[in-house]
């Protein structure tokens, strides 16, 4: 294999990992409430809410409860899911 060939080979593996992790996050709003997301959504900094990776967990001694992914692009806000049009 040539010295192009892998180079071309590691740039779309490292696309393809890239994208996939990109296309679910964690949410967490100031009270606590944290939930996922697939694909990508955009949120208002007026809103408060933290985007975290896929992957983040948080610390053993943080306040945080998970709630259901509610019904299309929103955020919870007093315990309830709040649509964003």
């Amino acid at each position: 294999m040539s010295m192009l060939s892998k180079t071309l080979l590691a740039g779309a593996a490292t696309l393809a990992l890239s994208a996939g992790a990109a296309s679910a996050a964690i949410v967490c709003n100031s009270d606590g409430d944290c939930w996922r997301t697939r694909g990508q959504h955009s949120y208002g900094p007026d809103l408060r809410l933290s985007v975290h990776p896929d992957n983040w967990r948080w610390g053993r001694h943080e306040r945080y409860r998970w709630r259901k992914e509610g019904r299309g692009h929103g955020y919870y806000r007093g315990g309830s899911w709040v649509s964003i049009r």
